[in-house]
Formats: structure tokens, C-alpha cells, sequence
């Protein structure tokens, strides 16, 4: 029932489409090509000079960590499971993987339950409810712009995020 993908995940020494199967030995390449699509993987599949017939390595050793993210991203939309939970799961992606990953979750939440847990607010900001934590306990819930709106603990940790974005070290 539930597909997840967390912020450390590991790989099983074979192939990269091994790895995925694991979650559904039956799945056709097509299959595999679409949910690499969906995922970010394609890049990562066509810089392996044996494509989906690469080794990863025990733990995926061959793998950056962003990539090895990327296949248990793919894993678990292969699965194709009713509730998709991602903890942290774009914590170790550049900028462009984790926007083909939110375009994803986009895609997803549209038939599926998928729960984020995520410090990156970006990740989070097109969900149908957001509910911000401290110390254990939800101190305000509801949309993005709701919450901004509000103007209280979610907003002023947006904006020391969106602050922190533009620091520059600069040579004297």
C-alpha cells in the first residue's frame, strides 16, 4: 500500500534495472523507460555506457548519491502503490533533478496519496496541505499561500529561506 523513498536508500549489487524491478519483477522496458522519465533517471541512464544493464555496485557504490536517489525515486513509482511517501527524498538532488521530481509529485498526487517530509519548503509549496512542525507538534496547517498569508511561523521561515538564497561570499 505504500511506496516509500527515504532520504538514504540502498542498492543491491546488479544492474541499474535490477533495481528498480525490485519493486515489480513483471515490468515491461517501456514501462521502465516511462517511470525513468518521471523520476530524473533518463540522464543518468544514458551517461552509463551500458544503459539500464549497468552495474551499481554493492550499495550502489558506482553512484552518486543524487542518482542512487533518482533510482529509488523510480523504484517507487514502479511500484505504483496507493500512498507515496518521500522523506526527504530530494534532499541529495541538484536543482534540476528536484524540479523533474516535484513536476513528478505534481503528476502523482493527482491519484495518489503522497506524503512529503521535507526541510526544503520548495519541495512542498503546490501541496493540498502543508503542516509545519516544531518540536513535535503541528503548530499551523494549511495551503502554501494560506499559510503565507497568515503571516506567522511558516512565513517567516519561508522568508529566512528565500533570504538565505541570496547570501554571496565575496573576495576582499
Amino acid at each position: 500500500m505504500v511506496a516509500p523513498v527515504f532520504q538514504d536508500n540502498y542498492l543491491f549489487s546488479g544492474t541499474l534495472a535490477d533495481n528498480v524491478r525490485i519493486a515489480r519483477p513483471d515490468a515491461t522496458d517501456a514501462e521502465l523507460d516511462q517511470i525513468a522519465e518521471l523520476s530524473g533517471l533518463t540522464d543518468v541512464i544514458t551517461a552509463l555506457s551500458e544503459g539500464w544493464n549497468s552495474q551499481v555496485g554493492e550499495g550502489g557504490t558506482r553512484l552518486s548519491g543524487g542518482e542512487r536517489q533518482r533510482v529509488a525515486i523510480a523504484r517507487a513509482l514502479l511500484k505504483d502503490a496507493p500512498i507515496l511517501l518521500l522523506d526527504e527524498a530530494t534532499g541529495s538532488l541538484d536543482a534540476e533533478n528536484q524540479q523533474a521530481v516535484a513536476t513528478a509529485i505534481d503528476t502523482l498526487r493527482r491519484d495518489k496519496t503522497v506524503i512529503v517530509v521535507a526541510h526544503q519548503l520548495s519541495t512542498i509549496t503546490t501541496a493540498d496541505e502543508i503542516l509545519f512542525l516544531e518540536n513535535g507538534h503541528i503548530v499551523e496547517h494549511g495551503t502554501h499561500q494560506e499559510l503565507l498569508t497568515m503571516n506567522q511561523r511558516y512565513a517567516a521561515h519561508w522568508r529566512a529561506l528565500n533570504a538565505a538564497r541570496t547570501w554571496r561570499l565575496l573576495k576582499q
